[in-house]
């Protein structure tokens, strides 16, 4: 038995055959990136760190020519660039030591003894 039904017969009954599929399209699409979000932030550090590079890197380099007026072609500016690393550098890395010297404090450990020193260095 071949039952004839209309072709438009969604859209007698007052509804549009694709709003179904354009729902799941756009659940599926915010899925998507919220998953991939939470790839991002939880994937190793190298990528956050490839991002905070690149954006410190910016930062540097609008500090030696925009606020210094540092040609970017002369070795002024190659040399700016230089001491900006370096010095944050040492500022991340004394901030790290603080943070484990807190951590390690809130632990109970006391400050001085050689368990309070291995913990500041390995972060734990």
């Amino acid at each position: 038995m071949v039952l004839k039904t209309s072709p438009n017969i969604a859209q007698a009954r007052g509804r549009d055959p694709l709003t179904g599929i354009s729902r799941w399209a756009t659940r599926s699409t915010k899925f998507l990136g919220a998953a991939a979000l939470i790839a991002v932030l939880s994937s190793p550090p190298s990528f956050a760190e490839a991002v905070a590079e690149s954006s410190r890197a910016a930062q540097q380099h609008h500090a030696c020519s925009v606020i210094l007026g540092l040609d970017p072609s002369g070795s002024q500016y190659d040399t700016c660039i230089r001491s900006l690393r370096r010095s944050l550098t040492a500022w991340d890395q004394a901030q790290a030591v603080q943070t484990n010297r807190r951590a390690c404090a809130e632990k109970g450990l006391e400050p001085g003894t050689p368990v309070f020193a291995l913990c500041v260095v390995n972060g734990t």
